[in-house]
């Protein structure tokens, strides 16, 4: 008896692989629409973070020196500061800048307090909502 086996081929079909990148769009379209949203109000919250941590620096500086510096570097670790009190070490190791990659912006003395610092936002002008609104140690 010369029975021929029909020999099963390896492997996926067509509609096999159709389904599977449907679905795997389905998920990559569920997770960017979820993830998105919360990576802005990240950026947000680590830019209040890092104002918090300035304004607390420039108060150990003010209590060292009954003054604040006139600007920000004055902070620096093994920076020079115009005020001899001021820690040789200094009072943070690196000045951030927000997380759109812009310098913070510091005024002494402050219009809403004794200092100001601010950072307008996603878009880099003042003003704005959303992500493009200031974030400021006046608001914080």
């Amino acid at each position: 008896m010369d029975v021929k086996k029909r020999q099963k081929q390896a492997g996926f079909t067509l509609v096999e692989v159709m389904v599977t990148m449907v679905i795997i769009g389905m998920l990559a379209t569920i997770v960017v629409i979820n993830v998105l949203p919360m990576m802005s109000k990240a950026k947000g919250e680590k830019a209040r973070i890092d104002i918090s941590r300035l304004s607390q620096a420039l108060e150990y500086y003010n209590l060292d020196t009954n003054s604040f510096p006139e600007n920000l570097e004055e902070l620096l670790n093994g920076q020079s500061s115009s005020d001899e009190r001021a820690r040789p070490e200094g009072y943070i190791q690196a000045l951030p800048d927000d997380p759109w990659g812009n310098p913070y912006l510091y005024a002494y003395p402050g219009e809403n307090g004794r200092f100001d610092i601010w950072s307008y936002g996603a878009d880099g002008e003042e003003g704005g909502e959303g992500n493009d609104a200031d974030i400021t140690s006046w608001q914080n």
